[in-house]
């Protein structure tokens, strides 16, 4: 009997230990960078002459292009990124998956994604779809 107090008082004192505080990007660790969308939802996205992109400006402006270009504000909260009105062209690309890229994109952003960056792999996640860039600031 007193082993097992012991155990469950232990256990306790272990549990309180865990660091549950979520880890969450900041504006300034996106701001000023541009990151080229690598998959989607696990399958690979293939490199070509124009990749879809999505940069960070000042205060979080959004700008990039799948297949049409867009441009946002967007807000960070709490290791989601949210953007309102995000403005984008309404082209019709040969490319259909580039077509519903524009779509995913948009969907996720107005909604709210989860944001991670790791390293140079920034990810941003809702629980219908996942897309992963990589780091790939130009040079100036």
């Amino acid at each position: 009997m007193n082993r097992t107090l012991f155990l469950l008082a232990a256990g306790m004192l272990l549990t309180g230990c865990v660091n549950t505080s979520k880890v969450t990007v900041n504006a300034s660790q996106l701001e000023h960078h541009r990151f080229v969308l690598e998959s989607v939802n696990g399958q690979a996205i293939p490199a070509g002459k124009n990749p879809p992109e999505l940069s960070f400006g000042e205060k979080m402006h959004l700008s990039g292009s799948m297949c049409n270009r867009f441009t946002g504000q967007g807000k960070l909260s709490e290791g989601e990124l949210k953007v309102k009105n995000l403005a984008m062209t309404r082209m019709m690309c040969a490319d259909a998956q580039r077509n519903e890229l524009d779509n995913t994109l948009s969907t996720m952003l107005s909604k709210g994604a989860q944001v991670d960056l790791t390293g140079d792999q920034l990810t941003l996640a809702t629980a219908e779809q996942t897309l992963v860039y990589r780091l790939s600031d130009l040079m100036g």
